[in-house]
């Protein structure tokens, strides 16, 4: 009969690996702590700026103007009893606030979103572009935008710096008339 060995580690063992394993550890630690230093006197810290001349300045609607809009929009909505969604981009099409009504249907949120990015894209009323559509039909072809009425552009100075749009109500026009409640709203809360 031959004897099998144990593969158990004894507790001697067990110490010995563990203490192993925590030398690489502070080795492996130590090397990416040295290589994490800051860089020496002589290499640049800082790239250089561009001239003043090559860049420019824009406008932002900040989150609360953007907030009041949002609140005003929906409270027209639901003064009338429609359940809709409002969305408020700024002028990169990125969402700033968006507030989903009680009962506002799940197509709703995206619909509100598109057509406020859709108001500020073109510095148009998206029941004014939904007539370009008439003479060049593609522009419905565009990513992320719906020619359906119920986005307005928030304008500084005939700047275009956010979109509202609004989604759920039974009609477009309805989308629309909420949206300029929300268009005013930023006026109201100053």
């Amino acid at each position: 009969m031959q004897h099998q060995a144990k593969k158990f580690l004894t507790p001697a063992k067990t110490v010995s690996c563990a203490a192993a394993l925590a030398l690489a550890g502070a080795g492996t630690f130590g090397v990416l702590s040295a290589s994490a230093q800051a860089p020496s006197a002589g290499a640049a810290t800082a790239a250089p700026a561009a001239p003043e001349a090559k860049t420019t300045t824009t406008r932002h609607l900040s989150a609360d103007a953007a907030t009041d809009a949002a609140r005003s929009a929906l409270a027209a909505a639901e003064k009338e009893g429609r359940q809709v969604t409002v969305a408020v981009v700024d002028r990169n099409g990125n969402t700033v606030v968006t507030l989903r009504g009680d009962g506002a249907g799940p197509q709703s949120y995206e619909s509100a979103v598109e057509k406020a990015y859709t108001a500020v894209s073109w510095n148009a009323s998206t029941s004014k572009l939904t007539e370009r559509l008439e003479s060049a039909p593609n522009l419905k072809d565009i990513p992320g935008t719906l020619f359906l009425p119920g986005g307005v552009p928030v304008t500084h100075r005939g700047t275009p710096i956010a979109g509202i749009g609004v989604a759920g109500a039974p009609s477009g026009e309805l989308d629309e008339k909420f949206a300029r409640a929300g268009l005013a709203g930023i006026s109201e809360h100053r």
